[in-house]
């Protein structure tokens, strides 16, 4: 049977069943690949938890980085239950679904809510099961609030994840990477190559564009000494503080950074900073936007330079990127405004001489700067949060991320309201 996205437990993995089919009580470690399987079965299994094993007041918990993540993983579950069990969703007036949990006529549930930066979600639960998702990411703290919401009803905990790196910026390791060598957890290791829905030439395509240290991890699940991230989470909370402005400011210097999303991805994100006081910017709004052609992209870039007026915009013009960008040079509107920060060039110093960095890495240098001088702010967005956590970099200075879409808008924007001459915006690869 070919796979269905929207019917995975018709066609599970070996590994995915016999995870389904761990006895509740086992606290389980699942190391894997991107898109491996690793939401479905936890989705399936939360069900099957609730259905067959739990009883009145017992809650399964899906915590995961972001609001979004748990959701899905929640949405997941519920078709599921729908497909299989639709007569145990309990469906009354008080107890219908909603996107933050799914009650069952047992007196069984299932919720969702993200971690918070301690936290804080699980607090005041007393919960069955745990089940935490992209937990390589997730401070220490997470687990100290977690851990006790298991004691009383002798609970357990799923904790899964691509690796990120085995240390946190105290170059202590992570709780994660000691999950991984805790002998009280059933573990699970699935590399791209376990999983039947990587093709051979895909992976053979993902291989060649990525560094080495970039697919191990990525792709292979494995553990990484030499990679770090670049932004930690005491500099990310200190940093994503903004609401949303309630006013329109005129009289501003508005950028915009935008990252276009390359073939086969499905994200194009479009961050906006007012930059008129160059020692405090602050981020003022974050969109993106799915599936759309390079027409509709420059479309949308021209409808935010009406509304915010903009001074700059930034885009890469490399990939599909570079059809944006010339649609934004067509046009009287956006022609001067417009500039390609594109990942591969190289950045000049004031004698025209080759920076030895990739204009990529001066960026992303140039937003952790301001952000470690307190000159930047960003939004308090969980997305924003995810997509920064996400950013590591090896021993070679090669940067990366499995999130990246909006983290690399952000570095453009930031990188036009530098004081610097135009030169820097010329191609020197």
């Amino acid at each position: 049977m070919n796979y269905d996205l929207n019917r995975p437990w018709e066609t599970l993995d070996s590994w995915q069943k016999e995870y389904i089919e761990t006895p509740p009580e086992q606290d389980c470690f699942l190391l894997c690949t991107r898109q491996g399987g690793k939401t479905a079965a936890m989705s399936i299994k939360a069900v099957e938890l609730c259905i067959k094993h739990f009883g009145e007041g017992e809650i399964v918990l899906i915590s995961s980085l972001t609001e979004r993540q748990a959701q899905l993983m929640l949405a997941k579950a519920q078709i599921y239950a729908e497909a299989k069990y639709p007569k145990e969703i309990d469906k009354s007036r008080d107890n219908k679904p909603t996107m933050h949990r799914i009650m069952f006529k047992n007196g069984s549930g299932i919720l969702c809510y993200a971690a918070g930066e301690q936290g804080d979600s699980t607090r005041g639960y007393t919960l069955k099961k745990l089940m935490v998702d992209e937990g390589s990411r997730m401070d220490e703290l997470y687990f100290i609030s977690a851990t006790p919401t298991l004691s009383v009803s002798h609970g357990s905990m799923d904790i899964a994840s691509t690796p990120h790196g085995t240390k946190n910026k105290d170059n202590e390791e992570t709780f994660f990477y000691k999950a991984s060598k805790d002998e009280h957890y059933k573990k699970w290791y699935i590399s791209a190559y376990d999983c039947p829905r990587h093709s051979p030439e895909f992976l053979a395509r993902e291989k060649a564009r990525m560094s080495a240290t970039e697919f191990a991890q990525e792709y292979l699940a494995q553990f990484l000494d030499e990679v770090k991230r670049v932004f930690d989470n005491e500099l990310i909370n200190k940093i994503c503080v903004l609401e949303r402005r309630k006013i329109f400011l005129t009289d501003r210097e508005y950028f915009l950074g935008a990252d276009i999303a390359g073939w086969g991805k499905d994200e194009n994100a479009f961050e906006i900073f007012d930059g008129t006081d160059k020692n405090n910017i602050e981020q003022v709004e974050s969109l993106f936007t799915k599936k759309k052609l390079t027409t509709e992209t420059s479309d949308k870039i021209k409808e935010l330079n009406s509304l915010w007026k903009l001074k700059q915009i930034g885009v890469d013009d490399g990939g599909v990127g570079f059809g944006v960008y010339s649609e934004l040079l067509d046009d009287n509107k956006t022609k001067r405004k417009t500039f390609a920060l594109n990942n591969a060039s190289r950045d000049k110093d004031s004698e025209g001489e080759k920076s030895k960095k990739l204009l990529k890495e001066e960026m992303y240098l140039n937003l952790l700067v301001l952000m470690e001088k307190d000159k930047v702010k960003l939004l308090k967005d969980d997305e924003i949060k995810e997509s920064l956590s996400s950013i590591q970099h090896d021993n070679e200075g090669r940067i990366f991320g499995s999130d990246s879409h909006k983290t690399e808008a952000i570095i453009r924007a930031c990188w036009l309201i530098k004081e610097k001459g135009l030169n820097l915006f010329v191609h020197t690869y």
